[in-house]
């Protein structure tokens, strides 16, 4: 009976260590398009936190590959309501908005909101001093949070083709 169990655990700790090493891959892979597609990128992310507080208060902000294509999407709040607004990452300007209103995405932007809510600063204040301590990096995502009960921007900047997470505080 205990060779038993002990095979099955072994099956189990085998499955768990075969599923870790394929969610890293697939980061590894998401990581390297990222990267490719931000080549020849001009508008920063910072340009596109600017842009968008036409829509609200910048609360996240990411460039992601959706679909296969290179996109700017920044969460904002403004009165209460939430919003994604999808910046041009050619022009820097704003090229649609849309009402956040269930799902994850909700979910998310109520958190990011409620840490922003306690923030002095601003989350492109803090994007700024991760590029500037980050010399020649390029801002990819800012997203507001709650650290130990105090807020901060979690910031991912590429650095060639090494991503990296800082954290700067808002309070």
């Amino acid at each position: 009976m205990r060779r038993a169990v002990d095979g099955r655990r072994v099956i189990v700790v085998a499955s768990a260590i075969v599923c870790l090493v394929f969610l890293i891959g697939a980061k590894a892979q998401e990581d390297a398009a990222l990267a490719k597609a931000l080549t020849g990128v001009t508008v920063s992310l910072e340009q596109g936190l600017r842009a968008s507080g036409a829509q609200g208060t910048p609360i996240s902000g990411k460039f992601e590959v959706e679909e296969g294509k290179l996109q700017l999407s920044v969460y904002t709040t403004k009165a209460g309501k939430f919003s994604e607004v999808v910046v041009d990452y050619k022009t820097g300007k704003i090229a649609k908005t849309d009402a956040i209103t269930s799902g994850e995405d909700l979910v998310a932007a109520k958190a990011q909101s409620a840490a922003l809510g306690t923030a002095k600063g601003t989350l492109l204040d803090a994007v700024a001093r991760a590029r500037k301590a980050n010399a020649g990096a390029r801002a990819v995502s800012a997203t507001a949070a709650l650290e130990d009960g105090h807020p901060v921007a979690k910031i991912v900047v590429l650095q060639g083709q090494t991503f990296k997470t800082v954290s700067e505080k808002l309070d």
